[in-house]
């Protein structure tokens, strides 16, 4: 079992200037290992026969493609002509390659993606992948070659665990270590089990449960947007490479991590939230990315739906709840009591069934069939047993109040006695 604790170190002003040389250091040998990746592909990608068009870089033909191996072995050969690789902690220099392969590796599985340059000031971590010792001792945190850093240790290592690698991370607002922590424990994988919900999400309505509860949706970037436009503002009238300009993209960067951290706060503590209400829960397997190439594209990505997923089913894993994905296509458009199709457009938030008369938040709604969904999907026991409709099982359909609301609305339209809302095939009958 592998954890990550994130904590603010505060390195003083010679460890501050020597991270950030590390950091420039690393960025330039990324840039170089790239530059050979793609100098090899340029020289290999024209025909035996004829030249490129564009003049390219010529390698001869028995050079080995440069793999991460090669170029790793190739580390101390390139320490002896540029002395300042010798400053940077070895390890640190492997797995500053190692990032780089790895994007070349999701490059050739998905097709796109292929690996940029960092312009100055765009390497933002470093990896220390081994420690020998605990280095964690009284607040404070011993890296290669660094030293001691102060740490605000604001939660302990739990017993059991032993510190694996450290990250050290540079954002606008401090610096940061992301310590991973592995264990001999392992956590069963959740199963289906105890009260189920079906959550879905919207700009509305952030979280919609199927037993009716709403989380209306923060507007982290729109509350923060007024101070932000100002301080762009003034970023806009300052002159590039000066000093003033730095200092004012700093205050840019700072109010960005100030709206991001307050966004992942929320998060985690919807999550928790969502967990203490059910032990099962099911959500929506839809690419939120699609969402946010619309309108509404720029609230899309303020919400922030995926991320609020996987945070979700990380929390959900450690606490034993059981998440699941379930085909987002229709959701609201079904009925959750009767299953029938219940045609509506955006505009419409309430979803009234015509078939069996079910009345209900259309956000709601579809928490409701998402649950449904997923007890079909995921089923608890391996007998394939019928389910009932999630409306019933939320104890949000009264029957009763059902027949008075329908008999003064609709006239003449009512239950038969033979009717249950307990099948999900359920078919109101209409009596003339």
């Amino acid at each position: 079992m592998i954890l990550n604790y994130r904590y603010r170190i505060y390195p003083d002003t010679q460890q501050i200037e020597l991270l950030n040389e590390w950091l420039e250091t690393l960025r330039v040998s990324y840039n170089y290992a790239l530059r050979e990746l793609k100098d090899w592909i340029a020289s290999r990608k024209c025909q035996i026969d004829r030249c490129s068009l564009e003049s390219q870089y010529i390698m001869a033909a028995d050079y080995p493609f440069p793999s991460y191996h090669q170029q790793q072995n190739n580390l101390p050969k390139a320490k002896k002509k540029f002395p300042r690789l010798k400053a940077v902690q070895s390890q640190a220099l492997q797995t500053n390659l190692k990032r780089l392969h790895d994007s070349w590796d999701s490059f050739r599985k998905r097709g796109y993606g292929f690996p940029r340059f960092k312009k100055y000031g765009q390497m933002k971590s470093m990896l220390f992948p081994q420690f020998k010792t605990n280095p964690l001792s009284d607040w404070q945190i011993q890296l290669p070659k660094i030293g001691k850093v102060r740490i605000n240790l604001h939660r302990p290592i739990p017993e059991g665990f032993v510190i694996k690698q450290i990250r050290v991370v540079k954002k606008a607002v401090g610096w940061f270590a992301v310590i991973a922590i592995q264990s001999d424990l392992k956590l069963p994988s959740p199963v289906p089990h105890g009260h189920a919900i079906g959550v879905d999400v919207g700009l509305l309505s952030y979280v919609a449960t199927s037993d009716g509860y709403t989380e209306d949706r923060p507007k982290f970037f729109k509350t923060a947007y007024s101070r932000l436009k100002v301080l762009q503002k003034r970023l806009s009238r300052k002159m590039k490479r000066g000093k003033n300009y730095e200092k004012a993209r700093i205050r840019v960067a700072k109010q960005h991590n100030h709206i991001a951290f307050k966004r992942t706060d929320y998060q985690f503590k919807l999550a928790h939230k969502l967990c203490d209400l059910a032990d099962t829960i099911y959500v929506e397997d839809c690419d939120f990315r699609i969402m946010a190439k619309g309108m509404l594209g720029k609230h899309t990505i303020d919400a922030s739906f995926g991320k609020q997923r996987d945070i979700l089913e990380y929390v959900a894993r450690k606490r034993d709840v059981f998440v699941g994905r379930v085909d987002h296509r229709g959701t609201s458009q079904i009925c959750p009591n009767c299953r029938s199709k219940v045609r509506k457009d955006l505009s419409v938030r309430i979803s009234d069934c015509q078939e069996c008369g079910y009345v209900v938040d259309r956000d709601i709604a579809s928490g409701q069939e998402i649950c449904n969904r997923g007890q079909e999907t995921y089923r608890g026991t391996p007998e394939k047993q019928e389910i009932g409709s999630q409306v019933v099982l939320s104890e949000n359909f009264v029957l009763n109040k059902w027949r008075n609301s329908t008999s003064v609305v609709r006239g003449a339209r009512s239950i038969s006695d033979n009717g249950s809302p307990h099948c999900n095939n359920f078919k109101a009958k209409a009596i003339k």
